[in-house]
């Protein structure tokens, strides 16, 4: 499979596939492809229907198989900003903020990722459910705004304001704080709480929340401006 990534802050992942691969996305991402992309709904296991329901996913897998030839599949974001592209394989899973992933290759895997503390996720606003990738190939994931990439070390950590963690590779910790100072946590506009991820391993984190774009909306949808 052979891809190309056009357009942002809008944008497109274009998957060429070689005849008889397939791709496989949890919603209705798709937004154009050959004529020759065979289309099957799956579930694949009431555990795991149930997994990707509460990882906010649907319940059910689209798979789109070339047949009889080379055929070419688009899948687009849903929100403005970043397609990102992560290889996946056996020791290099990739942990993605709820309803992250858009499509990959047949050989990934998506499962639920609990956060082991449930303050992590309640508090520093990734959710308390995230979404694993696991399995070997290529997955794409949506990023909210622009995607910002720090490889931490062993011990090396970022605190991060609630929101803005999109990935990082499954060696990394996370872990909330609370803002310290009880005049910064009423008066700075921060918040109460910080996100805290410690490496080895990737971080990405992407510039526009789509939570926090929503929160800006909402006042000017009460006054009916």
């Amino acid at each position: 499979m052979k891809y190309d990534i056009i357009g942002e802050p809008l944008p497109v992942v274009e998957c060429h596939l070689a005849s008889g691969e397939t791709m496989i996305t949890e919603r209705g991402a798709m937004c154009w492809m050959t004529p020759n992309m065979k289309m099957e709904t799956v579930g694949g296991g009431v555990g795991k229907m149930f997994g990707r329901m509460f990882s906010g996913e649907s319940m059910f897998q689209n798979k789109y198989t070339a047949m009889g030839g080379n055929g070419m599949i688009a899948f687009a974001s849903s929100f403005p900003g970043s397609i990102r592209a992560f290889n996946i394989s056996p020791g290099n899973d990739m942990i993605v903020q709820k309803s992250g992933f858009l499509a990959s290759e047949m050989g990934v895997q998506l499962s639920v990722f609990f956060q082991k503390k449930f303050g992590a996720g309640f508090f520093g606003g990734e959710g308390f459910i995230m979404q694993r990738l696991s399995g070997n190939g290529i997955a794409f994931v949506e990023i909210d705004g622009h995607a910002v990439e720090y490889n931490l070390k062993s011990g090396e950590s970022m605190v991060i304001d609630t929101g803005y963690v999109a990935a990082m590779s499954a060696s990394c910790t996370m872990e909330v704080t609370t803002v310290p100072g009880v005049k910064n946590a009423i008066f700075g506009g921060e918040g109460l709480f910080n996100t805290v991820v410690t490496g080895p391993g990737r971080l990405i984190l992407q510039t526009m929340p789509i939570n926090n774009v929503a929160s800006s909306i909402i006042p000017y949808l009460s006054t009916g401006r």
